[in-house]
């Protein structure tokens, strides 16, 4: 049997990376997958790969920024389907560099990365009560959310933010509803490049590829399919004692 056979899962941020490479997995395993982006040419792309390997999912656009859009989007879900079993919060952006980041900025990059995943929740929780399983919260962090950034304070306290939301709702929504929290380290995604090229343009791969080869203990840039991997087991029945837990998909990097 499919590890997510029969179940409904919403994924923010899945029209490219690893919001995308999540989808697809999710789907070959059985979910019918709700695509959500900002980006509707790019979710309607995923939801079309998707069907043309026999899977099901629906495409909704959706700006996280927009906490009355985020649960507009998700109660229709609901309407659609009478409840959700997998909640995947995954999108986010790197947002400013430096600590002189004007009121703007500021709340974009507060209003992706944690104001967007906490309205997700909210709005999720009485859908996910509806699962006949032990339905599932995912959130996508990130390794600056365990240690420091040193190109984004912003980043680091956005993701950390998302991290502490995390461990929260774990233990308020414990038993019904596991709540855990995926920290990718460099996966190898269209975000990666902005992330570095935030303060000087020019050699950006090389800086990336120094850092990789310095800092990553396996030596490499992750792929996207290995954070879609981790959201499927922890979406899954195998995680069924892991709620509250931080997962570093990393290469080794907070292991430093």
């Amino acid at each position: 049997m499919k590890e997510l056979e029969g179940r409904i899962a919403f994924i923010t941020g899945a029209a490219s990376g690893m919001g995308r490479a999540s989808a697809l997995l999710m789907a070959s395993e059985g979910a019918t997958v709700i695509v959500s982006d900002i980006n509707e040419e790019g979710a309607e792309a995923v939801v079309k790969e998707i069907e043309a390997s026999g899977g099901s999912a629906v495409a909704k656009v959706l700006d996280v920024t927009k906490p009355d859009h985020v649960t507009a989007c998700i109660q229709s879900v609901g309407d659609q389907f009478g409840r959700l079993d997998v909640l995947y919060a995954n999108a986010g952006t790197p947002g400013a560099t430096g600590s002189n980041v004007t009121q703007e900025e500021y709340d974009f990059s507060t209003g992706v990365n944690l104001t967007g995943a906490y309205f997700a929740a909210q709005a999720a929780i009485p859908l996910l009560k509806e699962s006949k399983h032990t339905a599932s919260i995912l959130f996508t962090a990130s390794t600056a959310g365990l240690v420091g950034s040193f190109l984004s304070p912003l980043y680091s306290m956005s993701k950390g933010g998302v991290v502490m939301l995390a461990k929260a709702l774990a233990l308020s929504l414990a038993p019904k509803i596991r709540v855990n929290v995926i920290c990718p380290g460099p996966i190898d995604t269209p975000m990666l490049p902005k992330f570095w090229s935030r303060e000087q343009q020019d050699g950006v791969e090389e800086r990336l590829d120094n850092w990789v080869t310095n800092d990553i203990p396996l030596g490499r840039r992750g792929r996207p399919e290995e954070i879609a991997q981790a959201a499927l087991f922890l979406a899954s029945d195998r995680a069924s004692f892991i709620t509250g837990v931080a997962l570093p998909v990393d290469g080794g990097f907070v292991a430093r």
